[in-house]
C-alpha cells in the first residue's frame, strides 16, 4: 500500500511540485508523520492536509522541516514562496468564480420577480384576450367616422407609430422591476434612519447612562493589519481551525500545561488573532478536550482524539491567555483541566 495518497488533480503545479518535494523530505528523513509532528510543533492532521495536498503549509512549518530533515532552510522558504504566491492566485480565481455565480443568481432571481414582459405586442403589453373580437369582418370596407363603407376625401395618411425595437419591451420590464426595488430600498432607510434619530434624540439620561457603562467591544484586527497567511482576528476566528486560519506555528505559544492521567493538556494561545485553543497530547482515541474562556464569551469548544493520539480544538477569543481553560475528559473516566492540573 502506498505511503502517500494521490494529490488533488485540480492542484497549482507549482503547489503540487512543492508537496511533492515536502513529501521527498519526510522520506528521506525516515520519519513517521507523528514523529514529524512531535519535532516540529506542529500537528499530525495538519502535516497530513500539508503533504496530501489540502492545505498550504505556513512558513514556520517549512521553517522547522528544514531544520528537522537538515536541508538548506532558503532553498525550501524560496520554493514556499512560489506555492504561496499559486494558491493565492487559486483562491482569487476560485472567489471570482463564485461571485460570477451569485451576480447569475441575483440576475434570473430578478428576471422571475416580474422583469419579463408578456409576449405578443412590440412594447411588451399584453394583447387583449378577446382582440379579435373588435376586429371588422373579412371584406368588410373600413372608411373613415363619416359613414360605414363610404370612402374619405384622400389626403395624408398618418403617420404610424414606430415599433419598438425586438427586446425592447423585455427592457422595460426589468427596469420597471430594478426601479421598483431601488424604491422599496429608499424607503428602507430612511426609515431605519428616522427610527436611529428618534433613538438619539429621545432618549433620557438612563439611556446614556446605560451607553455609557456597556462595554466597549473587543477590537478585531483588520484583513490588511494581518500578517502575511493569517486569516481571521478576535471574534472572527471563534470556532474556526487554528491550523486553516493561520493562527499555528510561529504565531502561537503554549500558555498553560496539565497532565491528566497519562495525557497532556495544553492551552494554546496566539497573541496575533487573539484566540485561544486546546491541544492534547500522548492521549487514548475517545479522550476529548475543550477549550472555554473564564468571561463566558463564546460557546467552549471541544476536539475528539482519534487514531493520532492527538487532538485539538477550535478557537475561542480572548484578550490574554490568562482567560482560557482547557480541560480533558478521558475513556478512564478520568478529568482535569490545566488551571487545576499544574
Amino acid at each position: 500500500m502506498p505511503r502517500w495518497k494521490a494529490l488533488p488533480e485540480e492542484l497549482d503545479p507549482q503547489v503540487r511540485e512543492f508537496a511533492t518535494q515536502l513529501r521527498r523530505l519526510v522520506d528521506k528523513s525516515g520519519l513517521s508523520i507523528a514523529a514529524v509532528a512531535d519535532r516540529t510543533g506542529y500537528s499530525k492532521t495538519s502535516w497530513e492536509r500539508y503533504l496530501n495536498g489540502r492545505l498550504l503549509a505556513p512558513k514556520g512549518a517549512i521553517v522547522a522541516l528544514a531544520e528537522v530533515t537538515g536541508t538548506n532552510p532558503l532553498h525550501l522558504t524560496t520554493m514556499w514562496e512560489l506555492s504561496e504566491r499559486a494558491w493565492s492566485r487559486s483562491e482569487m480565481r476560485h472567489d471570482m468564480t463564485m461571485e460570477a455565480i451569485r451576480i447569475s443568481q441575483a440576475r434570473d432571481a430578478l428576471g422571475e420577480t416580474g422583469g419579463g414582459a408578456v409576449v405578443g405586442t412590440p412594447d411588451g403589453w399584453p394583447r387583449p384576450e378577446h382582440a379579435g373580437a373588435n376586429r371588422p369582418p373579412t371584406g368588410a370596407p373600413v372608411g373613415p367616422p363619416g359613414g360605414p363603407g363610404r370612402p374619405g376625401p384622400p389626403g395624408p395618411s398618418a403617420p404610424s407609430a414606430p415599433s419598438a425595437p425586438p427586446g425592447q419591451g423585455s427592457g422595460r420590464g426589468r427596469r420597471r422591476t430594478a426601479m421598483f426595488v431601488a424604491a422599496l430600498v429608499a424607503a428602507a432607510l430612511v426609515i431605519a434612519g428616522a427610527v436611529l434619530l428618534t433613538d438619539l434624540g429621545g432618549g433620557g439620561g438612563d439611556d446614556k447612562k446605560a451607553v455609557a457603562e456597556s462595554p466597549p467591544a473587543k477590537p478585531s484586527a483588520s484583513a490588511s493589519e494581518l500578517p502575511a497567511g493569517v486569516k481571521c482576528a478576535g471574534e472572527d476566528c471563534t470556532g474556526e481551525d487554528p491550523e486553516l486560519m493561520g493562527c499555528g506555528g510561529e504565531f502561537a505559544e503554549t500558555a498553560t500545561t496539565a497532565t491528566v492521567g497519562t495525557a497532556v493538556v495544553e492551552v494554546r494561545y496566539s497573541e496575533t488573532c487573539g484566540v485561544a485553543w486546546a491541544r492534547i497530547t500522548q492521549a487514548t482515541p475517545g479522550d476529548t478536550v475543550e477549550i472555554a474562556a473564564d468571561q463566558g464569551e463564546g460557546k467552549p469548544q471541544t476536539g475528539t482524539v482519534n487514531a493520532d493520539k492527538d487532538a485539538y480544538t477550535p478557537m475561542v477569543a480572548v484578550s490574554t491567555a490568562t482567560e482560557a481553560e482547557a480541560c480533558a475528559t478521558l475513556t478512564t473516566g478520568v478529568e482535569g483541566c490545566t488551571t487545576s492540573g499544574g
